[in-house]
């Protein structure tokens, strides 16, 4: 069954662009263009005003990540993971001593993408309450969803390039603007994310856009971050005993390629907030391109086969044969070894373009809300508790096939596992289940066991100037309150 909703078709089409073209489409142009600018066209007392008209705005706020934006994004971290490599441009990623020219240029690329989605985001939460013809529960639900997700984006920016200048619908028309803390960054994301799970409703009347459970879920990850673990737990927890969700079954590898991540999906019991993709020219989900070779014929359209694992690896060598999930490794010679492992986890034959596979990208599955709330509940009670092994246990058991809720064979038992040993196995189980998603990296950092995995696994000692990414040149010369000397991440 082909995808058909009225929000996927809007996140294409946006607006009628008499009114709101030059707003939307200077994707990427300069940082001075993508954030001052006025637009040419609109006129915001003439167009913020009806519900129809806001929701075009709101969409426009999905438009700088999709394409080959996010997908991108995930593929730098995932080429910084311990279970992968770059290839080409992208090998310097996994030689951990810091960007070169090519990656500096694609990080800069990201770094504008998000905050033009900020900006598309601040419009709305500026101009929406002003609306002359929409009802007030239609202004707080779409404010809600452009706070949700410019607390997304900002939520990528910290994690990624630390404190940064905050942008918001208050000083949308100032050009310098210093550097935020980290601190003060994570208080507007929280901020924003607490407005958002309040107001957004429960069940969206499009897939694809958030849901308060979704605000909820990134919340519980936000404070997963923080180290609060007594939030990020309670969060979760909220989540799972929504009893909205639940974990698809699977019994064999293609059930996890077509159930779980298949192209011709619209939605599924686990999907909590993803990027919806379809079946239309340079519409579809651009990761398929980017990890596949063409002689795994997963992908009708080749494929650039830019990172890649090796089945040396003590990551491979010691996760269980038994595990489907393993499966979703390929053997395959792409010119650099037997031993090469290129990812079958996205599959689509049917494909229409290069950027036209129709496979969604998982950002917030229900497997993640579990694991968060695994992790979270055993930092707070200084070793696991039986709520958090059968939270792990629920995505163990389906990656070896088994029913979810369901004691089985494959389960851990709380007495085998101290604070410690037990946070190594839920990391262990989210590079498992979340491989190709852009997590794992972001997980070793915020563990602090980033560079004794990496040294263990790949033998390389981690720079500290690779923990970061560079503040983008473009911003340093347009942003006057910003001083290159020292605004600038370390090494840069």
């Amino acid at each position: 069954m082909e995808k058909s909703f009225s929000f996927l078709r809007a996140c294409f089409k946006i607006v009628n662009w008499s009114t709101l073209g030059a707003a939307f489409l200077m994707l990427f142009t300069s940082c001075e263009k993508l954030l001052v600018e006025e637009p040419k066209f609109m006129v915001v007392e003439n167009f913020f005003n009806t519900a129809s008209e806001i929701e075009s705005a709101v969409n426009a706020i999905y438009v700088p990540l999709r394409g080959g934006n996010y997908t991108t994004y995930e593929t730098s971290l995932e080429c910084q993971a311990d279970y992968t490599y770059g290839r080409g441009s992208w090998a310097p990623l996994h030689e951990y001593k810091g960007l070169n020219d090519a990656n500096i240029s694609r990080v800069a690329s990201l770094w504008n993408a998000f905050y033009l989605s900020i900006r598309n985001a601040n419009l709305v939460i500026q101009n929406a309450p002003k609306g002359k013809s929409i009802s007030q529960a239609d202004i707080s639900k779409y404010v809600a969803e452009a706070k949700f997700m410019r607390a997304f984006n900002y939520f990528q920016l910290v994690r990624n390039w630390a404190g940064v200048p905050l942008r918001t619908e208050a000083n949308m028309t100032e050009i310098d603007l210093k550097r935020s803390t980290v601190d003060e960054v994570y208080n507007l994301i929280v901020s924003d994310l607490k407005e958002a799970e309040n107001a957004l409703l429960d069940k969206p009347s499009d897939v694809g856009r958030p849901s308060k459970w979704a605000a909820k879920a990134l919340l519980a990850d936000v404070y997963l971050q923080l180290a609060k673990y007594a939030e990020a737990r309670d969060k979760a927890d909220e989540v799972i005993k929504s009893n909205k969700f639940s974990l698809v079954s699977v019994a064999t590898k293609v059930d996890f390629q077509t159930k779980v991540f298949g192209p011709e999906l619209v939605s599924t019991t686990e999907e909590i907030f993803y990027f919806k993709y379809t079946r239309q020219i340079g519409q579809g989900n651009y990761m398929l391109w980017i990890t596949n070779h063409p002689s795994t014929n997963l992908f009708n359209f080749g494929g650039a086969f830019v990172v890649y694992g090796q089945n040396t690896e003590s990551f491979y060598r010691t996760w269980d044969d038994n595990d489907i999930r393993k499966a979703l490794w390929e053997k395959v010679n792409i010119g650099l070894g037997a031993n090469t492992l290129i990812s079958s986890k996205f599959a689509d034959q049917k494909a229409v373009d290069q950027v036209g596979a129709g496979n969604d990208d998982p950002v917030y599955a229900y497997a993640d809300v579990l694991l968060i709330y695994a992790e979270a509940a055993s930092m707070v009670n200084n070793g696991p508790t039986a709520q958090a092994i059968e939270a792990i246990n629920q995505v163990r058991r389906r990656g070896y096939g088994k029913n979810p809720t369901a004691p089985s064979t494959v389960d851990l038992v709380l007495a085998n596992y101290t604070a410690d040993t037990f946070l190594d196995l839920v990391i262990r189980e989210r590079g498992y289940e979340f491989m190709y998603l852009g997590k794992r990296w972001l997980d070793l950092k915020r563990t602090g066991k980033l560079k004794d995995v990496i040294k263990a696994s790949k033998g390389i000692t981690v720079a500290d100037k690779h923990l970061f990414w560079p503040i983008p040149v473009s911003e340093l010369n347009f942003n006057k309150a910003l001083d290159p000397a020292k605004d600038q991440n370390l090494g840069y």
